[in-house]
């Protein structure tokens, strides 16, 4: 059961409307990284997870916070859309400033969502389902929940920079703490897998005797420069050997003859009459004069 406090995590007020940056921020609603696939993630991840107790909660609680940072930024896209364009008219739009701003606005904002967010990114593209993580192994799935929340916060950092605003920099500023501190309980979160021994390093945690054993300990180089063996991974210490010429192990990569009604290009036409190319040069020939004998 899920409960909608109607009270903001935190303040969403900008100091004063900017369409075009309202159209940014959408980024942090609907992109790849955004809240909502963070929150569709960690719902799906706790929905998911098998046991009850100390994982399940925190993947829960986190969830739970998610949805409350979408209402954040929609509530903050409202109010960045507030009076555009419908107070914008065509005479205001003839100063240089205030045409920009509406030439570079998300009109989608206003036929779509009425002066609202939309579940989208930065260019007006939907969000996908297909962004979520949510394997059922808490190891893969904690490792993807670090990248999602250092990708998400990248973006945010960004944003941070390309606005004035005190007020959306106060939320942003909220926004970077918890994507701080959630990259930090996913860390530590890996780390508490391994020792309550439910994880290894690796996920999955199987198979090790079954994988090609010659194969399973080198970096090849493949390509250009040396450097790539200067790194702490290349000296054994993590069992993993740095592998400087390595050669092709498989034969050439050709595809099997095609099914002749796909009309795949596989071979020459044969040149006799009957077929289009041998049609061809006899038409040829009989124009010339010329049999072919």
């Amino acid at each position: 059961m899920f409960r909608h406090t109607k009270l903001l995590q935190f303040e969403a007020k900008p100091e004063k409307p900017d369409p075009l940056y309202a159209r940014k921020l959408q980024e942090l609603i609907g992109g790849a990284f955004g809240e909502m696939t963070v929150t569709m993630q960690y719902l799906f991840q706790g929905w998911n997870c098998r046991m009850e107790g100390k994982y399940k909660d925190l993947i829960m609680d986190t969830a739970t916070e998610e949805i409350g940072h979408v209402e954040m930024l929609a509530t903050m896209v409202a109010r960045l859309l507030e009076g555009a364009p419908a107070t914008a008219t065509a005479e205001a739009a003839k100063d240089p400033t205030m045409a920009a701003i509406l030439g570079g606005m998300d009109v989608q904002q206003a036929i779509v969502g009425g002066g609202g967010a939309l579940p989208a990114d930065s260019n007006g593209t939907p969000w996908n389902g297909k962004y979520i993580v949510a394997s059922g192994n808490l190891l893969a799935d904690f490792r993807a929940n670090v990248a999602a929340e250092a990708q998400g916060r990248l973006q945010t950092a960004r944003l941070y920079n390309m606005t004035d605003d005190p007020g959306v920099k106060a939320m942003l500023q909220f926004n970077l703490a918890r994507d701080t501190v959630h990259q930090k309980q996913w860390l530590a979160a890996i780390e508490e897998l391994k020792a309550d021994g439910l994880e290894s390093d690796i996920a999955p945690n199987a198979l090790f005797d079954e994988e090609n054993q010659e194969h399973n300990n080198t970096v090849w180089r493949l390509s250009d420069g040396t450097d790539g063996a200067k790194g702490g991974w290349s000296f054994g210490g993590e069992g993993i050997d740095y592998l400087q010429n390595p050669d092709p192990l498989g034969g050439p990569g050709t595809a099997p003859k095609p099914d002749p009604a796909l009309f795949g290009t596989y071979a020459p036409i044969q040149d006799a009459v009957g077929t289009v190319k041998g049609k061809a040069k006899a038409a040829k020939r009989k124009a010339s004069g010329k049999s072919k004998n």
